[in-house]
């Protein structure tokens, strides 16, 4: 083993990649098939100075070390600038030395692409058997799967996990660069911060949008980093327009301190106005099976007192606290030619991701790590995934599953199967995890009401003809519970059945003469009431919807075909229009058939902690319409109204309602969610005892 310290010194005459003649150049340095380090983008210059240092772990100097410079380009893919290579065999150990590399494109030997300058020291080194591996990667889907890992000691491993969060509310543009013929623009923004990217929605015919979104970004580095914003001009059918580009450097911001900043944009005209808030992290952490938060009486009474009822008010944002014990697994399919694996555990809580040390050549891995988390909403789900690392390529996908937090049983260690990609079935190998959940109730009752938190690293769009089919016929079965309700009131209306009718004729009657406004939120009430009791007393209404499942089985085959197409013919980038009109009717019929999907599941009772929430706030909404004359609710709703901008000028818009109901799972949810029963012949041991010979 030896250890490789790099210090990138800087660049000269790099090639110009921009239309004005310059570049936005930075470093990406692999081996193994690996990339080790990214530098920082330095913008707008052709003989950067970097001086960064990072310091690598190599197993053979056989390996070369491989530099890349690219050209930054966000929101496009950014230009090749050319490339070198180090050979490792050829250092002096023990000695630091100045190395001068000339950039090369193959494609155009001839072409004059400037040089990178760089001072390595090579030292050999004894690895430890202990050693643990902390490495951050970034997933994309199917061909677009990259890995970027970084073996790092016990001393580095702090330096992955994230330091702080930045929110950055974006609020608004002021005379923005017309782009359409009209004279105006449908402006929307990009930011990245790193590999986290988020994108606002689009505001039609304006030239001075306003956004009200906010958006948060975990902040890895001690030192702060640089967020870059463009603006674009939304065009259906054709490329967008760039209308501009702004930065923020968080290190010259102070922390615990919201910043409110007018900037102005270039190579376009206008201002974006944004409020920037640093705030320290929450806790992450990973360690050994033997040190145990909840098993040191001291720790755990103080977990507990932070997430009491008697704090319910104090840091309303920290709601909960989750340690996750990542035991091991069993029988995991064999993704290496010799029949064994390299398997590692990521876990994954919304934005948060820690991962295990691998263990290699074993389908059988014992893992034994502990991972906390500080939960920021608690029916966020818990993703565990198992990869098989390879030293070449990609890591290779065994297995996952997604636990919703709400249905966390503490202190049991249970084994759970694993599932394929899309969650819809089971693939070989359990894995076995012991998992406890610390909340408080009022906390995550409040956090329930406001917006969800984004997600940065999300599966990409495409079109799939599965996927389409499967959200229509969603959307049909809900249109089609509305239109089977109407026929039945008109069937009344016709007196099909007498005794039905004159029943509903009768209530009809009663309704209309005793009405009162109080009596909408009591029907629902007395709903969610009458369906609990049919669950209590064995009366389950909510049939396990085998429809959805074979369905999502189905989706997961087309996608294999489709990937296999997408190989031999690359005709979807010229249809790129259709397959984003295609993509948009997909999503629109998604969230449509999911939103009654949440409604019906809120009173089936399927996340009981939100059904018991709705009968709360409807027992709330009935006692002040029976006590409080509607005149004075709707004269405060108005007065809220009217006075909420004069109050908070930059609040963001949000729908308590909208917001409760995207926390209750949709029938794909449930399935996705739902755990798998255990095969016994997939336990080794049990093998074994049947296969004695």
């Amino acid at each position: 083993m030896y250890q490789l310290d790099i210090t990138l010194k800087r660049g000269h005459n790099l090639a110009a990649r921009d239309r004005r003649g310059t570049s936005d150049p930075y470093v990406k340095f692999k081996t193994g098939g690996k990339e080790v380090f990214r530098s920082k983008t330095i913008h707008k210059n052709l003989n950067p100075v970097w001086e960064e240092r990072t310091s690598i772990f190599v197993e053979n100097l056989r390996e070369q070390l491989y530099i890349k410079v690219f050209d930054y380009d966000f929101g496009l893919q950014d230009d090749f600038m050319g490339s070198a290579f180090l050979d490792l065999n050829s250092l002096e150990q023990n000695r630091p030395i100045n190395v001068t590399l000339t950039l090369k494109d193959p494609h155009c030997p001839d072409d004059d692409l400037g040089t990178i300058l760089l001072s390595v020291l090579l030292t050999p080194k004894e690895q430890p058997r202990e050693a643990t591996m902390l490495m951050r990667k970034s997933w994309k889907r199917s061909s677009k799967f990259q890995t970027q890992s970084l073996r790092l000691s016990d001393l580095h491993r702090k330096s992955q996990l994230w330091r702080g969060i930045v929110s950055v509310t974006l609020i608004e543009g002021r005379e923005l660069k017309a782009m359409d013929p009209n004279g105006l623009s449908d402006p929307y923004v990009k930011f990245r911060l790193g590999h986290q990217k988020y994108k606002s929605k689009i505001v039609p015919k304006t030239l001075n949008p306003q956004w009200r979104e906010q958006f948060d970004f975990h902040l890895y580095e001690e030192r702060g980093g640089i967020i870059d914003i463009t603006v674009w001009d939304k065009d259906a059918g054709k490329k967008d327009d760039f209308i501009g580009r702004c930065q923020v450097d968080l290190s010259t911001l102070s922390k615990e301190q919201t910043h409110k900043l007018e900037l102005p944009l270039e190579e376009g005209e206008g201002f974006l106005v944004l409020l920037v808030t640093l705030t320290a992290s929450a806790t992450v952490s990973i360690s050994d099976l033997s040190v145990n938060a909840l098993e040191d009486q001291k720790e755990q009474e103080e977990i507990l007192r932070k997430y009491s009822l008697v704090r319910m008010f104090h840091n309303v944002k920290d709601v909960g606290f989750l340690q996750v014990k990542v035991i091991r697994a069993e029988g995991l399919m064999a993704a290496d030619v010799t029949g064994k694996n390299d398997p590692f555990c990521v876990v994954e809580l919304n934005n948060d991701r820690l991962l295990t040390h691998t263990v290699y050549k074993n389908l059988n891995p014992e893992w034994n790590k502990i991972f906390t988390f500080n939960i920021k909403d608690i029916h966020t789900v818990l993703e565990v995934t198992v990869y098989d690392e390879d030293r070449d390529r990609s890591a290779d996908f065994l297995g996952k599953v997604a636990i919703p937090l709400l249905s966390i049983q503490n202190g049991e260690q249970k084994a759970y199967v694993l599932k394929n990609k899309q969650l819809t079935g089971p693939t070989k190998g359990v894995i076995y995890l012991e998992i406890d959940v610390i909340f408080n109730a009022v906390k995550a009752s409040l956090r329930t009401l406001t917006p969800k938190e984004q997600k940065y690293i999300e599966e990409e769009n495409r079109i799939s003809k599965q996927l389409l089919l499967r959200n229509f016929l969603r959307m049909k079965r809900c249109v089609m519970v509305l239109i089977n309700a109407a026929y039945y009131v008109n069937s009344c209306f016709d007196w099909d059945s007498p005794p039905r009718s004159l029943a509903a004729f009768l209530l009809f009657l009663f309704v209309t003469w005793n009405f009162e406004l109080y009596m909408i939120p009591l029907s629902l009430l007395l709903l969610l009431v009458w369906n609990y009791f049919l669950i209590v007393s064995g009366k389950d209404n909510r049939q396990h919807d085998t429809v959805v499942e074979d369905m999502l089985e189905d989706e997961e085959e087309e996608d294999d075909r489709d990937d296999k197409d997408s190989e031999k013919k690359g005709f979807m980038n010229k249809l790129y229009a259709i397959q984003e009109v295609c993509v948009s009717v997909q999503n629109i019929l998604d969230e449509v058939a999911s939103f009654g999907e949440r409604i019906k599941n809120t009173f089936n009772w399927t996340v009981p902690f939100l059904s018991w929430l709705a009968i709360v706030a409807l027992s709330v909404f009935t006692v002040i319409l029976y006590f409080i004359p509607l005149r004075y609710i709707v004269l405060v709703w108005g007065i809220n109204k009217f006075t909420k901008k004069l109050r908070s000028p930059y609040a963001i818009d949000n729908n308590e309602v909208l917001d409760f109901l995207s926390r209750v799972p949709s029938d794909v949810q449930v399935v996705q969610y739902q755990e798998l029963k255990q095969d016994p012949t997939h336990s080794p041991s049990r093998r074994k005892k049947n296969n004695p010979g």
